[in-house]
């Protein structure tokens, strides 16, 4: 029989200290700032066993569940400045571009699929559509998947 996931919140002062370092660990390693696991435990004063009992099922609030990740799809001229100019947006939104895959145009026209993590700024997915469509250069947008 599968077993499903079940993932809580919990106050971090009611934790063992153990599963704070961890997280510490995950961040020191992530943001490069350790080059081994080994370094990083080292650092946080944490043994790599407990590292490793704990770092897949560990994270941040904020890492798992308030991410707002979503997939478009858009359809833009081929002509100069229309990719950065949507790319702009996107960045004016405080929205954090995780991927961008781009075809080579044919007939005038490219497809590229976004995958963004959305912020604050951004009220809905449908809000951020309206935005990119009045993009000059840009055809059509859809949302993929997502929130």
């Amino acid at each position: 029989m599968e077993q499903r996931t079940q993932l809580i919140v919990v106050d971090a002062s009611v934790l063992p200290e153990v599963i704070g370092k961890v997280l510490e660990v995950k961040k020191l390693l992530a943001n490069r700032e350790e080059k081994s696991s080994a370094a990083a435990c080292k650092r946080v004063g944490i043994s790599r066993s407990a590292y490793y009992k704990y770092k897949d099922c560990v994270f941040t609030y904020e890492d798992k569940l308030t991410q707002r990740i979503i997939n478009l799809h858009a359809v833009l001229r081929d002509e100069a400045g229309v990719l950065s100019s949507v790319l702009s947006v996107l960045y004016d939104l405080d929205a954090n571009i995780l991927t961008v895959n781009q075809s080579i145009p044919v007939d005038g026209v490219a497809s590229v699929t976004f995958t963004v993590r959305l912020h604050g700024e951004v009220q809905s997915p449908h809000h951020l559509l309206g935005l990119l469509c009045d993009v000059p250069g840009v055809v059509d947008v859809k949302i993929l998947s997502g929130e």
